[in-house]
């Protein structure tokens, strides 16, 4: 008699479905100017989610004003924990030690160590660098510059300067230099740095509103409402403005020849007169047989984020 085994079925065992999806990681992001803070948390795409604002006394030497105003700042990760935070700084940095080792305007900064303050209000791992170097690796992988290996992002208004992207690299050291400092006129004006004749002494808000003072222009001296006025004394120093922009780009355009410079901040306000003019006193002061023919693209964005997804693309690069 001859007993059969008795057949095996095979039945596979269930899954166990999580009851919800794994959270979206998450992007945090700092900018830290002269008297104000900006902080965001972005999707890995670059979309902002949610943003906070403070400002802070720059010309107060204690630092405990800067460290009130990044822990409200701080708050907006509370609720949307980021996976890290990238700080874009104004001044010289140290990245690796996290610290903000000089900026010229704001005495209490000098030496001031963002990177472990804010680490303590967030727990997340923080990395820092100059705001020049995150912008233009801002617009790289979200802006303007998206597709190009070389090209120019430049900030205009209060701070000024430029991140220059060149076959790839941002060509720039570590910590940074943008540029503002660099010498444009020999024997011009005493600039906060101690230096005379930087380039930030010519181009920055501070030099249009002084100039529209000594014109006679009346109490609002934006560039906005220079640029608006159809009358011969506001005209020269809206041109003269642009001229002091390009006066640098036009170095900039010698020595790397980026081709595509794109302008953010204060220039906005200008309109369209205004980025031609620095356009065309860039393409006739940057002569350059075999070069790209220098364009000017002005950020059309209502809120210019341009360093705070730099500071994500830096936390990015680093997972």
């Amino acid at each position: 008699m001859v007993h059969e085994r008795p057949s095996l079925r095979l039945v596979p065992e269930p899954v166990p479905q999580s009851a919800t999806p794994p959270a979206p990681r998450l992007l945090g992001a700092v900018e830290l100017l002269p008297g104000r803070i900006r902080a965001a948390v972005l999707t890995v795409a670059g979309r902002v989610l949610e943003r906070a604002e403070a400002s802070y006394d720059a010309s107060v030497p204690d630092p405990a004003e800067i460290d009130a105003a990044l822990a409200r700042t701080a708050r907006v990760f509370t609720a949307r924990p980021p996976v890290g935070v990238g700080i874009a700084a104004a001044g010289l940095v140290d990245p690796d030690g996290g610290v903000i080792t000089e900026v010229n305007d704001v005495p209490a900064l000098h030496g001031y160590p963002v990177g472990e303050r804010l680490r303590a209000l967030t727990g997340a791992p923080v990395r820092v660098e100059h705001r020049a170097r995150l912008q233009v690796l801002g617009d790289r992988w979200f802006g303007a510059g998206r597709g190009r290996r070389t090209f120019a992002s430049v900030s205009t208004g209060a701070v000024l300067g430029v991140g220059i992207l060149y076959e790839g690299e941002v060509l720039a050291p570590h910590g940074g230099r943008s540029g503002a400092h660099m010498t444009v006129s020999a024997s011009g004006a005493r600039c906060t740095c101690g230096a005379r004749g930087c380039w930030k002494t010519l181009a920055t808000t501070r030099w249009l509103h002084e100039r529209a003072r000594t014109a006679g222009l009346g109490p609002d001296r934006s560039l906005g409402a220079l640029a608006g006025r159809d009358d011969e004394p506001a005209r020269r120093v809206v041109e003269e403005y642009a001229d002091n922009l390009a006066l640098g780009l036009v170095n900039v355009q010698q020595l790397f020849a980026p081709g595509l410079f794109v302008l953010h901040g204060e220039a906005r306000e200008g309109g369209e007169r205004f980025r031609a003019l620095i356009e065309r006193r860039l393409r006739s002061g940057a002569a350059g047989v075999g070069a790209e023919e220098p364009r000017v693209l002005v950020s059309g964005a209502a809120v210019d984020d341009v360093a705070l997804l730099g500071g994500a693309g830096l936390v990015l690069s680093h997972l």
